[in-house]
């Protein structure tokens, strides 16, 4: 036949799928068409999606005082076990200091770390959870923790912080200084206002029972012994601390899941 007759097979033409052993006609693969974009102007128009919007973390207020070092060294170490739960951050904040500057130059105590900012009562809202760290004095939080909390009356008049999450972790100068006392004589804020009071219990498992070494600590919370100021928090006081911290994490997560 002629050149208009058809019968010529075209060379752009597709082969056969190809057969298996047993006949079978298999699908011929897909060729990728590189100029796909080129050919529909509606896909080359195509703007690229916005990023998703990420997501809030969920944030615990470590809200401490510390004279000498030894609660802010917990309130590190328990930011550290905080932010290793995912979704969930811990903000390190400083109560207001009540006494003057000649008063605690005399006491020794070191100057305030500036990058951590004090907090201011209204602000305890803000949090999906709070842990508070105090040294004792006289079997009971200290003075400066106390007058912060007692700054909260507009909250307490309000219930701001009912419902919320909170717990403990002290210093004391003697074993038997108060490690329990300090956190218990402080639920009675937490009842006041409403909050949720959540202890560690014996959750850091067999690190609650070693008795080879002097630590600080107790069902309440984390706990370190200060001694006359100059004793460090242990390791092991600092792994009840980081411990507190992610245990608390994943209690906050817990309670704010839909």
């Amino acid at each position: 036949m002629g050149k208009g007759g058809g019968c010529v097979p075209s060379k752009k033409k597709r082969p056969p799928p190809p057969a298996n052993a047993e006949g079978e006609v298999r699908d011929a693969p897909l060729e990728a068409d590189s100029h796909a974009a080129e050919a529909d102007p509606v896909v080359s128009a195509q703007k690229p999606l916005p990023p998703l919007p990420v997501e809030a973390k969920l944030r615990i207020f470590i809200v401490f005082y510390s004279m000498y070092g030894h609660v802010e060294g917990l309130a590190r170490r328990m930011k550290k076990g905080i932010d290793g739960v995912d979704g969930v951050e811990g903000v390190l904040y400083r109560v207001p200091e009540t006494l003057p500057g000649d008063v605690l130059e005399k006491m020794r105590a070191p100057p305030k770390d500036a990058g951590i900012p004090e907090i201011t009562g209204t602000e305890l809202a803000e949090a999906d959870g709070i842990l508070f760290g105090f040294p004792t004095r006289f079997g009971a939080m200290a003075a400066q923790m106390k007058s912060f909390f007692d700054s909260t009356g507009q909250l307490w008049r309000e219930q701001k912080l009912a419902g919320k999450p909170a717990g403990f972790f002290v210093s004391t100068g003697t074993q038997g200084g108060g490690q329990e006392t300090t956190a218990w004589t402080a639920i009675t804020q937490l009842a006041h206002h409403g909050m949720l009071f959540v202890p560690i219990g014996y959750t850091f498992g067999a690190g609650m029972f070693k008795m080879d070494s002097i630590r600080g600590g107790s069902p309440y919370g984390a706990g370190v012994f200060a001694g006359d100021g100059t004793r460090e928090p242990s390791e092991t006081e600092l792994a009840l601390a980081e411990h507190q911290g992610k245990y608390m994490a994943t209690i906050v997560k817990r309670l704010n899941q839909p």
